[in-house]
């Protein structure tokens, strides 16, 4: 059964149809109701196809993704830096995979559809059913990433949260460590404005959605956890420093 999951987790026949069906359904949302800017595709090329992680700030549980899986395949079909019509669906770019709170991916048929997306789902050590816990974390967890990373690109969010400015988990640090990926920054502004919580409703039309893929980071793996750690949390403008440079964060912050 493990052997099959991992198929289906990795499958074109699978994953192709879904990301077709679900790029489709959410296009309108980016490119029509709401404007998407997008900067930095040029850091996409000439990356390998396996063990490169994307790691961002978090503001819906479903838009963020979809949206980077869009630039991917966008991407894949030489497209700089803009989506423009989705032709790319055609035929899209699918060795990508995606931390989610186990949780979240069952919530819902809809959530279980965009599963088969390449969804990893990992317990959360902070939070269950909508309570804080404190549990260990789960070693079988940290084996489904590093398999990820053997055949994919992998987007992980170090804060497990879309409050803004929350503090990232350690669990990504360690990820780093282990398996010493090319690590991709990439910040994202205004789809919490845009979408509600989930983000497959729309809250507010009309929103400019941002996008910014940045350099790959220059990393010493052998750095302590939090080294590295507080070294992602910089890069996708989510320390502290970031939180007290502008206004317009602290704006966010209350708005949230």
């Amino acid at each position: 059964m493990a052997s099959l999951g991992k198929w289906l987790a990795d499958s074109r026949l699978i994953k192709g149809p879904v990301y077709s069906l679900v790029g489709m359904a959410s296009w309108p949302g980016l490119e029509i109701v709401n404007r998407t800017e997008i900067t930095g595709m040029e850091h996409l090329e000439g990356l390998p196809r396996q063990n490169v992680l994307f790691v961002s700030n978090h503001q819906t549980y479903f838009a963020d993704v979809i949206t980077m899986m869009h630039v991917f395949c966008a991407n894949a079909w030489h497209r700089k830096n803009y989506l423009g019509l989705p032709t790319y669906l055609l035929w899209p770019f699918t060795r990508v995979r995606f931390v989610a709170a186990e949780e979240t991916m069952k919530s819902n048929w809809l959530s279980r559809l965009f599963s088969l997306a390449g969804a990893v789902s990992v317990k959360r050590t902070w939070r269950a059913e909508g309570k804080d816990v404190t549990r260990d974390r789960d070693e079988g967890d940290s084996i489904k990433i590093d398999e990820a990373l053997q055949k994919n690109w992998v987007i992980t969010f170090p804060q497990g949260t879309t409050k803004p400015f929350a503090p990232g988990r350690k669990g990504t640090a360690y990820i780093i460590k282990k398996n010493r990926p090319i690590v991709v920054p990439v910040t994202i502004n205004g789809f919490w404005r845009a979408f509600d919580k989930k983000g497959l409703r729309f809250k507010k039309k009309g929103t400019h959605l941002k996008v910014n893929i940045k350099a790959p980071l220059t990393i010493d793996y052998d750095a302590p956890a939090d080294t590295i750690l507080d070294q992602v949390m910089d890069a996708i403008e989510q320390s502290k420093d970031y939180m007290m440079k502008g206004r317009h964060h602290i704006i966010s912050l209350i708005d949230k």
